[in-house]
């Protein structure tokens, strides 16, 4: 099995400039709804995924299709992520609660798995029309796979308090990993959340930022950005140290760092007493 992630990249690209972004800012009365307590849906995520599920299945016809709101209809395709031999994971719309607020941080989000491992990895920015590839053992990369920006994760700094990023253990996580990271919080630099995690692992892959701790975890909004960053130098384990798998959703916190050193640092930092 051999993918041009490249093309991949364009018909992404191409789907959200044609379903996303023309409703970007125009959604109109009954355009959004609440599929859960601060889960929002808008017809731009439903149009998006419509788009593109199809294209992406007309690449490899024998992979599993699990959108994100597909799987809101019918929760019994999480499930099969965990036999399924190829999947296609899709976020149409990462951060759609920017989206809806007019706010031009969200992205689009593409995984393909291999028994829940991701191979495969896109995370497009409408808006800025950028997107981050990569590929297992093939790098990281911005605008052009293996032809335009290497991606690189921060270089720690000597200091683990010193390091920066992001905790998302609130409004969706375990209330006793919650307390216990808020208690520790000063221990190291957080950072205000970006509220989409096609951002957050962006300026992980990027280096702008360090760390992030996620509590939410399911597979559309992780699997792209678990990759990217790893091929990006990163470290990413879950809180008990398991490798990340698409399938496991009820793992109780995802950690990523720039290196093992950090993580192990990091996690003592924010989980010990």
């Amino acid at each position: 099995m051999r993918l041009d992630i490249d093309k991949v990249s364009a018909l992404i690209a191409q789907a959200a400039a044609e379903e996303v972004m023309p409703r970007f800012t125009n959604l109109r009365s009954g355009d959004v709804r609440e599929k859960g307590p601060g889960d929002l849906v808008t017809v731009a995520d439903e149009a998006m995924e419509r788009r593109l599920a199809p294209l992406l299945a007309a690449l490899l016809p024998e992979a599993l299709m699990v959108g994100e709101e597909a799987a809101a209809a019918d929760p019994t395709l999480l499930a099969q992520l965990d036999t399924a031999r190829l999947a296609w994971v899709i976020d149409p719309i990462d951060g759609t609660a920017n989206f809806a607020a007019g706010k031009p941080l969200f992205g689009v989000m593409v995984a393909l798995l291999d028994h829940g491992e991701p191979v495969a990895a896109w995370i497009h920015d409408p808006v800025a029309r950028s997107t981050a590839t990569a590929a297992k053992g093939e790098g990281a990369w911005l605008d052009g796979h293996r032809t335009g920006r290497k991606l690189k994760v921060s270089s720690p700094p000597a200091d683990p308090h010193e390091l920066t990023g992001t905790l998302h253990s609130g409004f969706f996580g375990d209330r006793q990993l919650d307390h216990r990271v808020q208690a520790h919080r000063n221990r190291v630099k957080p950072i205000k959340s970006l509220r989409a995690a096609a951002h957050e692992y962006l300026r992980l892959a990027k280096g702008e930022v360090d760390f992030t701790l996620f509590t939410k975890l399911m597979p559309w909004d992780h699997a792209p950005g678990v990759l990217i960053h790893r091929e990006a130098g990163g470290a990413g384990h879950y809180l008990d140290g398991r490798d990340y798998h698409a399938a496991q959703t009820q793992a109780v916190g995802l950690l990523m760092a720039p290196d093992r050193m950090s993580w192990t640092a990091l996690r003592g930092l924010l989980l010990d007493e």
